[in-house]
């Protein structure tokens, strides 16, 4: 039997505007098993981003019942939802969000400095292990503003890994990238998924990104209209090969 890392129940997001309640999750269920590798799909008001804000801990549900490997996180308070964040979640997003004045070795360490059971030698020996996974060990002394798009998001992915999480959520994580460097994450995604397990819930508004994924949830008005899996998964790597294959005179 799979083990099912995310367990979402009749799901509730009300905000109030003014006189008018704005739904911005109307009863969304669904669940994600253990090395799965799902996007979620939506325009902008879809509620997907409110959705994700919830899965990642940043926010709480008006109502309903979201468990995180076996942990029913629903009525957690700010503090309890923080911790358990950092212990449980990676996170990739679409600017990247490294520090400036911090090499890439830094940066992934960063998940890792809330945990004092971890002492500084085998916080740079799990950050370089990271880097070395996102192949960039030969970059992990680089500032950001010394790495191209595609490696600042690389660096972004072994900090969203460093911590083992039991689920990386990715948003937008291709959304400042050409497509050729969009192909590229996409394939790493692909070989954490396959050789590593990881499992990963990817939002993205984009058909073709959404086409390397296993799975695919859309939303529409606070509601799920689609969940079904995806019967022709792309290989990115073979992708980015008929690229350069293309290319060539």
């Amino acid at each position: 039997m799979a083990n099912v890392i995310v367990d979402i129940k009749n799901l509730m997001r009300l905000f109030k505007m003014g006189e008018e309640t704005i739904h911005a999750l109307d009863g969304v269920s669904f669940s994600i098993n253990q090395s799965e590798f799902l996007t979620i799909m939506g325009s902008s008001g879809s509620g997907k981003t409110t959705l994700l804000n919830i899965m990642g801990c940043l926010d709480r549900p008006t109502s309903g019942r979201y468990i995180l490997d076996g942990t029913d996180i629903s009525s957690f308070s700010k503090t309890e939802l923080a911790r358990f964040r950092n212990k449980k979640l990676g996170f990739v997003f679409q600017t990247y969000n490294l520090l400036a004045r911090t090499s890439a070795l830094e940066n992934v360490e960063l998940p890792l400095l809330y945990n004092p059971a971890i002492s500084s030698k085998k916080r740079k020996e799990l950050a370089s292990e990271a880097l070395d996974a996102v192949k960039l060990s030969d970059r992990m002394y680089h500032f950001p503003n010394q790495l191209s798009g595609g490696q600042q998001q690389r660096v972004a992915i072994a900090r969203a890994i460093v911590n083992d999480p039991v689920m990386i959520l990715a948003d937008e994580a291709t959304g400042n990238l050409d497509s050729k460097t969009s192909y590229e994450i996409m394939a790493l995604f692909q070989e954490l998924n396959e050789t590593k397990g990881k499992t990963i819930a990817f939002v993205t508004h984009e058909v073709d990104i959404a086409s390397f994924s296993k799975r695919t949830i859309q939303l529409r008005d606070g509601k799920i209209i689609k969940d079904e899996p995806n019967k022709n998964v792309r290989n990115a790597r073979e992708v980015l090969q008929n690229m350069k294959v293309t290319a060539v005179p």
